[in-house]
């Protein structure tokens, strides 16, 4: 019986396996090995060894968009996770409205991304929604061309991106406060802590794992941004918004260099990989000092 077990669980393992060689490791190694030709997307290529790997060391469009990328993923998950965290604790506190707040705040995350991005593409317009807004309330020196300046269209599609995701940190962050005992935080109301001084020695401390998940998915959603430099900017002003997926995108479908965009993929996914397994441990390692 005992030998037979670990048969048993192969057998159960052995469909999910098949999958996952089928959809993710042969396609990955089939695109490594197409990184070593020519190839343009046909039947046929030859054979090149490290050129396209010479020729990615030598580009300063992937440097200006690795540049950019890293930029837009710290400015999302810095400002999402603090939106999404005191939004939180202030819903924490109103368990009245709690449940109906965190239907309205998830909305904006089950829409399509090309789809938000559109609606604010209309919103970012030089006689668009915020500019009225801006003028109407006398504020006109802080309308922008928001997507039309290099200075600050990277920052405007981030702000797309919180938009849509800082409601979804926001529910994770109140899964965390559920695991926080409510006595815990009723004595130290009652010893005279402040809501500050409870949130710093108490509620923060024990949101670590919520904080891990949050940086974690926003990290990883952020660095393989598309749809909103595509949609808004399509890579401009001055390529002031190419990020690493826009060039991917430009190079296997505009000029069919298949080969090489398969290279820059293969970048992205080791910095993907990296930043998220680094930045992970990183948090867990917090969540058990703390």
């Amino acid at each position: 019986m005992l030998r037979r077990r670990p048969l048993v669980a192969v057998a159960f393992l052995l469909p999910a396996l098949t999958i996952y060689a089928g959809l993710i490791l042969y396609p990955l190694v089939r695109g490594a090995i197409l990184t070593f030709t020519d190839n343009t997307g046909g039947p046929t290529s030859t054979f090149v060894g490290l050129t396209q790997y010479r020729k990615l060391l030598h580009d300063p469009d992937v440097g200006a968009a690795l540049n950019h990328t890293l930029i837009y993923a710290v400015t999302v998950v810095v400002i999402q996770t603090a939106i999404g965290l005191a939004l939180a604790a202030i819903l924490s506190r109103r368990a009245r409205i709690r449940r109906f707040a965190s239907t309205v705040l998830l909305l904006p995350a089950l829409m399509s991304p090309v789809m938000a991005s559109f609606i604010w593409a209309y919103l970012y317009e030089p006689e668009g929604g915020i500019n009225t807004l801006l003028g109407k309330i006398g504020l006109n020196h802080l309308q922008q061309i928001w997507l039309g300046n290099p200075s600050i269209a990277l920052f405007s599609i981030a702000a797309v991106n919180i938009w849509m995701y800082a409601g979804y940190s926001c529910v994770i962050f109140l899964t965390g406060y559920t695991g926080i005992p409510q006595d815990m935080l009723d004595s130290a109301e009652i010893d005279g802590a402040s809501a500050w001084q409870r949130f710093r020695r108490i509620e923060w401390p024990m949101l670590a794992p919520a904080l891990t998940v949050n940086v974690t998915l926003s990290l990883i959603g952020s660095l393989r941004v598309f749809e909103y430099p595509l949609v808004l900017t399509n890579g401009g002003p001055a390529n002031s918004t190419q990020t690493l997926t826009l060039l991917v995108y430009r190079d296997i479908f505009g000029s069919s260099n298949f080969a090489y965009g398969t290279v820059v993929a293969l970048l992205l996914l080791v910095i993907v990989v990296i930043a998220a397994s680094v930045t992970s441990s990183l948090l867990r390692r917090r969540e058990r000092v703390l």
